[in-house]
């Protein structure tokens, strides 16, 4: 009889959930004994399972087994995969189950749910659309052909091939479900973007410095807000065919922008139609908001972690897990001393080669299980890694194979005015640059090398002394698939850079004053094209003896952020003995001090 009743009251208290879907308004959560965090899911809900499994958070009935623990699901259960629906309704389900245990299930916006209720489905897959294609009236399809086909200034019927081919089944009533009122947009327009448990704030692409001023509610209330406005405008314009299910989310604004009311325009559309063109650009939509913004995991040190720093106190939180960025090595990884955990390990495997990997937070410990059962880690620490690099080398084991690996071959390039050096270990093979000793103890390329590992700038590849032949000097490495300035500015592209490109040349004109380097060229300012990373290489013309800034630096407008002053006034003269003494002479060395100096109270 008790087993009976206990049945009956989680039935009941289901069935109430399944009218009334949990609401995830309470943003901040305090002494939870255990929180699971995972990230990116895309589909992959077999991977899913399995990581929630191990990580005791399902049973082997895929019930809720997590007891009081709060599951954390940092955005991203949709597009790429073939089974998101079926990892939302899973979540779905949990939801009530775990709060009838005492435990709790934060699902958190990420930027691919944003992009499927705003009408970006650039990465939904064929078999996310069939998830949808029983729901799919015939008369539906007919509708929107009609109107797709009077759009385009054609016959339907000569036009019917193309529209299922470009809008396959399901293609509709999904549309329709993620909807401001459809089963699935309903559910997650009431999620949160940030939730703040035990202090650990969890976004999914990170936070900004701009959300230091609006905080928590701002960010919750407001900027979902908006997208919530944006959501239900389009659907109003869809009911009056203004906008169509076809149109993509990207053409909204030129629809809009064009569009003449007639006569018989109701206030409603009109209104909507405004409500779309204020709000196309906003801030959950856009690579700066906290659904997109990688800064906080592609920004080096000196660039983002004081920024974080004030965001972080802003909104009460002490460290941040984010997921959006695949790490490089599909293990979670930490940075700042912990106080960014980054947990997209790349779980749908066929597309990021990844697996899923869940972080556990329990008793001020972090633990991370993956979906295969192996022996739990900790999270590991953010590698250093500037430009691509044969099997993913470590700075370290870098530095070892540009001084000892065996040189295979030297040649001069005569485009670049370059010595191109070919090494190897026998496993790995890296080309670098050779550039002779500049005089009596004086190698400037590994003086810069060394500054920005102190300055954790993390622009300049690894560069070691060596002796090519008979001459002494120095081999920095030359990674792989580059562009330079000159390349990137013809062809316009960067403005996807994982880190701005702004933030990242301020910080290098901050270097090269410090450096008094006089030979920066657009072909000494290269690229990872991959995420637009700068990479800082030759450096022959820098230390110069002087003080203040280069010619070329005089007039530049200069931030000398707080992030810089702190680790300036870390480099004293003593670390600058210890570091430099046998890559620089004392007269360079005392004139680094006196542009530090400079630098610090500019």
């Amino acid at each position: 009889m008790p087993h009976m009743l206990k049945n009956l009251t989680l039935g009941l208290f289901l069935a109430i959930l399944i009218v009334a879907p949990v609401r995830a308004n309470d943003w901040r959560v305090d002494n939870v004994n255990r929180v699971v965090a995972i990230s990116d899911v895309h589909g992959a809900y077999d991977a899913m399972v399995e990581t929630l499994r191990n990580a005791d958070i399902l049973d082997d009935k895929l019930s809720w087994a997590g007891g009081t623990s709060h599951l954390v699901i940092v955005g991203d259960i949709l597009d790429r995969g073939p089974r998101s629906r079926d990892a939302m309704d899973l979540l779905i389900r949990l939801e009530a189950e775990a709060q009838f245990a005492g435990g709790r299930v934060h699902v958190l916006i990420g930027n691919h749910e944003s992009m499927n209720m705003i009408g970006d489905l650039r990465y939904v897959s064929k078999e996310e659309y069939a998830a949808f294609a029983d729901e799919e009236t015939p008369e539906m399809r007919e509708r929107w052909l009609a109107a797709w086909a009077e759009r385009n200034g054609g016959d339907a019927e000569a036009l019917r091939p193309r529209f299922d081919s470009m809008f396959p089944a399901g293609y509709f009533a999904l549309r329709t479900a993620f909807g401001a009122e459809g089963k699935y947009g309903k559910w997650l327009l009431s999620k949160n973007v940030v939730a703040v448990i035990n202090g650990t704030a969890f976004v999914h692409g990170g936070l900004p410095p701009e959300l230091a001023e609006i905080g928590l509610a701002g960010i919750n209330e407001g900027l979902k807000q908006e997208m919530a406005d944006y959501v239900r405008a389009v659907d109003t314009l869809m009911e009056a065919e203004v906008l169509l299910p076809t149109d993509n989310y990207y053409d909204h604004e030129s629809i809009v922008n064009n569009y003449v009311p007639s006569l018989s325009a109701s206030q409603e559309v009109i209104s909507a139609v405004a409500t779309v063109a204020k709000l196309f650009d906003a801030s959950l939509f856009t690579p700066d908001g906290p659904l997109w913004y990688r800064g906080n995991v592609s920004c080096s040190a000196i660039i983002e972690e004081h920024r974080l720093d004030a965001t972080l106190q802003a909104i009460g939180a002490n460290r941040v897990v984010v997921g959006h960025t695949p790490t490089p090595n599909r293990k979670v990884l930490e940075r700042f001393d912990g106080r960014i955990v980054e947990v997209d390990t790349g779980m749908l495997n066929f597309y990021y080669k990844g697996s899923g990997n869940a972080l556990v937070m329990e008793g001020g410990d972090l633990k991370v299980h993956n979906q295969s059962g192996s022996e739990a880690y900790a999270p590991i620490a953010h590698p250093r890694r500037v430009g691509r690099r044969a099997g993913n080398l470590s700075a370290e084991k870098l530095e070892e194979l540009l001084e000892t690996g065996e040189i295979l071959s030297e040649t001069e390039d005569k485009e670049t005015d370059r010595t191109l050096i070919s090494v190897s270990d026998g496993t790995h093979t890296v080309s670098a640059i050779f550039s002779e000793r500049r005089g009596r103890g004086f190698y400037p390329d590994v003086a810069a090398y060394r500054l920005d590992r102190l300055l954790n700038l993390d622009m300049v590849p690894v560069t070691v002394i060596r002796k090519v032949g008979r001459n002494e000097g120095s081999l920095q490495f030359l990674p792989q698939r580059v562009s330079n300035e000159g390349q990137r500015s013809a062809s316009g592209e960067g403005s996807g850079a994982t880190c701005a490109l702004p933030l990242q040349w301020q910080a290098m004109y901050v270097f090269d004053i410090l450096i008094y380097n006089e030979g920066r060229t657009l072909q000494r300012m290269l690229y990872d094209p991959s995420a637009w990373k700068l990479i800082l290489v030759e450096h022959e013309r820098a230390f110069k003896s002087a003080k203040g800034r280069p010619p070329h630096l005089v007039s530049a407008s200069i931030e000398v952020s707080p992030g810089w002053r702190e680790t300036l006034k870390a480099l004293d003269d003593a670390v600058l003995a210890e570091n430099f003494a046998d890559v620089l002479d004392s007269k360079r060395l005392r004139s680094l001090g006196v542009r530090r100096d400079q630098l610090i109270a500019e």
